[in-house]
């Protein structure tokens, strides 16, 4: 049987075990203990003179192996074009791109150092899976090195519209690169109508049910939403149900209510936004005031970038209008902790708030969705508010949908929340958490490998 060889940008080692890693770290973590193979990436890392000699740990289900990043290295590949300009491009976010040729440079070399220490450790069958916007271009760097390997690559994020992706000098290149796989995959059909529309219209390729044609290569596409280990989320979310946590908690709020949202740091969230619409809910329906808590909870990422820092302050201010407005010497309306917590305490989080905020502007899938779906009583369920820009509106149609842009609608959506008939609740609920453990994150896995096995081997158009 062949081995796996995974490629992303962060390796979670096995000493990040249980709620440290995520339900992406245990599916992949369980794929390598199938297949056997290697899990290969950055360290987290940087030293002034990076080593192209990858650290290596093995392990009875697989091993792993990290390079560091140098110094400068960080600054291009990962804050400059993966952060400042691909982050923010593939989010629709066209005014905070910061294109540098030199990022752009950084980031071609890093795939291509990477792809160097890499390819000596791959077998002839192996199958290699690369994950996100990171490496684009590996399988580019790989073929150079001679590697016909079937090679898949998944992405994360959303991919733009043509009319987005052409603001990008050298699109032409990192759609190119994305033809060098053999299967690449997306989180919704919309992303696949994306790439195959720019296929069709930039690239003058051929475009089919699954299929592309173009820059001399024919690869195979598809839309594979990822989801989460849907059943484990629900008994930790019972368990954290009844931990000092989520006592605390209850506690602190006082028999009011909870709405929560828990979201990264980022501009592709929507958190002004949805900090006003909390504003105009208190505004217009003063019925709610002192009886509801809105706690957001937005761990820092990416803060080295400036962008970053000036949200942080945007957020900061604007929770601090809303109390100043609002507050009362024993009620606070917003609490904004800009710090992380492990997942096993947000499942008792989620439990607990009658109301989860999934408002992003633009977003790949957003697990936080599907989380707090699993952690729900069925006996007296939460409401979700989902943005239809986020790739889980896809799946969750019995969330109340919403257009983050508008304020005035999420606000009406987070009265129609607190005041929804427990019937109600239960019957939407029930129809998403059906969906949440049907596709979970087994089934993501299992069907991008099997996808993956199916592909053609290295081929041309013209072969195919």
């Amino acid at each position: 049987m062949a081995r796996l060889v995974i490629v992303s940008n962060r390796v979670a080692l096995p000493r990040e075990r249980g709620a440290r890693a995520g339900g992406l770290a245990v599916a992949l973590r369980e794929a390598l203990a199938k297949h056997g193979g290697l899990w290969f990436g950055w360290s987290g890392e940087t030293s002034a003179e990076a080593s192209d000699t990858p650290r290596v740990l093995r392990t009875p289900q697989g091993a792993y192996a990290t390079l560091d990043l140098s110094e400068a290295e960080h600054a291009g590949f990962y804050v400059g074009f993966a952060n400042s300009t691909l982050w923010p491009l593939f989010h629709y976010r066209l005014g905070l791109i910061d294109f540098r040729r030199a990022a752009f440079e950084a980031y071609l070399g890093v795939n291509r150092r990477f792809a160097a220490a890499l390819a000596p450790m791959v077998e002839p069958d192996d199958l290699v899976w690369v994950h996100d916007y990171h490496f684009i271009p590996m399988a580019t760097k790989l073929r150079k090195l001679g590697l016909r390997n079937r090679i898949g690559f998944f992405l994360h994020i959303p991919f733009p519209a043509k009319e987005v992706l052409t603001a990008l000098p050298g699109h032409e290149r990192l759609v190119a690169d994305l033809c060098a796989y053999d299967l690449v995959g997306f989180q919704t059909q919309g992303d696949v109508e994306a790439f195959q529309g720019y296929i069709a219209s930039e690239a003058g390729g051929r475009v089919g049910d699954g299929w592309v044609e173009a820059f001399g290569r024919r690869l195979r596409v598809g839309a594979f939403p990822i989801g989460i280990d849907a059943e484990a989320f629900a008994e930790a979310a019972v368990k954290a149900a009844a931990s000092e946590e989520t006592q605390r908690l209850k506690d602190s709020l006082a028999g009011r209510r909870l709405m929560i949202g828990v979201d990264r740091l980022d501009h592709s969230k929507g958190l002004p936004k949805r900090f006003e619409a909390f504003q105009e809910l208190l505004g217009t329906h003063p019925e709610h005031r002192g009886k509801v808590t809105f706690m957001q909870i937005a761990p820092i990422s990416r803060g080295e970038v400036a962008q970053y820092r000036t949200l942080r302050r945007e957020l900061e201010g604007l929770a601090g209008r809303i109390n100043g407005k609002y507050a009362e010497f024993d009620w606070a309306p917003v609490r904004y902790l800009n710090r992380a917590f492990v997942r096993t305490t947000l499942a008792g989080f989620y439990r607990f708030a009658c109301v989860g905020l999934v408002t992003p502007l633009r977003d790949g899938m957003n697990l936080v969705a599907k989380e707090y779906v699993a952690a729900q009583d069925p006996a007296d369920p939460g409401v979700l508010i989902l943005s239809r820009f986020a790739g889980a509106a896809r799946e969750l149609d019995g969330a109340l949908i919403v257009n983050p842009f508008d304020i005035d609608q999420l606000a009406a959506a987070m009265h129609r929340a607190l005041r929804m008939p427990l019937d109600e609740r239960r019957a939407r609920w029930s129809g998403m958490m059906d969906i949440v453990r049907r596709h979970d994150i087994t089934h993501w896995r299992e069907t991008f490998m099997a996808a993956l096995i199916a592909a053609p081997p290295v081929s041309s158009a013209a072969a195919a």
